[in-house]
């Protein structure tokens, strides 16, 4: 409720506040929208399961799941890399942010974001539909994921794992170019200012969005990268948690609890100014 809450109080105030309508707090707003779409496909059914200790799952619930997951997630890896791309154009060339960064440039790049995240869940199901499950079908996590799908196949998942690679490869390079080059431009930029307060400023403004960049791919290369063995499944599990649940709290948190124009609307929102002025 906390991670459905709170990313909706973000939502809300980047719909209502005339003064939260930039591309940065668009981009937010998308953000704000797919942490609480993502939680929402792995939360209910997990506290179900703890609940009445119930913890089957019907196959085509399971693919279901595995491709909202899989796309929520690619479409946050997106989305983050498009913020990257926006917080370069305001620090290293501010005279052409409003050109560069226009409300058609911004919803073409949210609507790529969006379509083209279809891709990687769709290809997987495609060739899981070739895989047999002859049990036990037993997954050691608390949602479906194709990782743990192909490991309790008792087909030749070869080709699955080279549809992977071929997938990422060709949605990868590209993800990962466009992220890291703006912020070393950054860096560049902001250590060329003489003066310590505009340094200080300027870092401000992409801060908050590398914090929630290094924890979201933190806890994605553990789960995906590191193998699943018996000794490391409890930490898998734990880090499984974090990476579904605790990552869209936290974004919501460190984006609000650092930025002054969403302190500013919630204030207003909540009349809190006006309780004040009139006591």
């Amino acid at each position: 409720m906390m991670t459905f809450l709170t990313n909706f109080l973000i939502l809300l105030l980047v719909l209502t506040c005339a003064h939260l309508h930039t591309p940065m707090y668009f981009f937010l707003g998308n953000l704000a929208f797919l942490d609480m779409s993502y939680s929402s496909v792995t939360a209910p059914r997990m506290l179900r399961h703890l609940a009445t200790q119930h913890w089957s799952i019907s196959f085509p619930e399971c693919i279901a799941q595995m491709f909202f997951v899989i796309y929520f997630g690619t479409s946050e890896a997106f989305l983050l890399s498009s913020m990257s791309y926006d917080r370069y154009v305001a620090i290293c060339r501010p005279l052409h942010y409003s050109q560069v960064m226009s409300w058609g440039t911004c919803t073409q790049m949210v609507s790529l974001v969006w379509s083209s995240a279809f891709f990687a869940p769709f290809m997987y199901i495609f060739f899981l539909r070739r895989l047999t499950f002859c049990g036990p079908n037993f997954i050691h996590n608390f949602f479906c994921d194709l990782p743990h799908l192909l490991q309790i196949s008792c087909s030749d998942t070869s080709i699955n794992v080279l549809v992977v690679i071929v997938v990422n490869l060709a949605m990868g390079p590209s993800d990962f170019y466009v992220r890291p080059c703006p912020y070393v431009r950054i860096f560049r930029t902001v250590f060329k200012i003489r003066s310590s307060d505009g340094k200080r400023k300027a870092f401000s403004t992409c801060t908050s969005h590398l914090i929630v960049v290094f924890v979201y791919y933190a806890s994605i290369t553990f789960i995906y990268l590191v193998p699943n063995t018996s000794n490391l499944l409890t930490l898998n599990q734990v880090v499984t948690v974090i990476y579904a649940l605790i990552t869209p709290l936290l974004n919501p948190l460190i984006y609000s609890l650092r930025n002054k124009d969403l302190k500013v609307a919630l204030r207003r929102t909540l009349h809190i100014d006006g309780t004040r002025r009139s006591t």
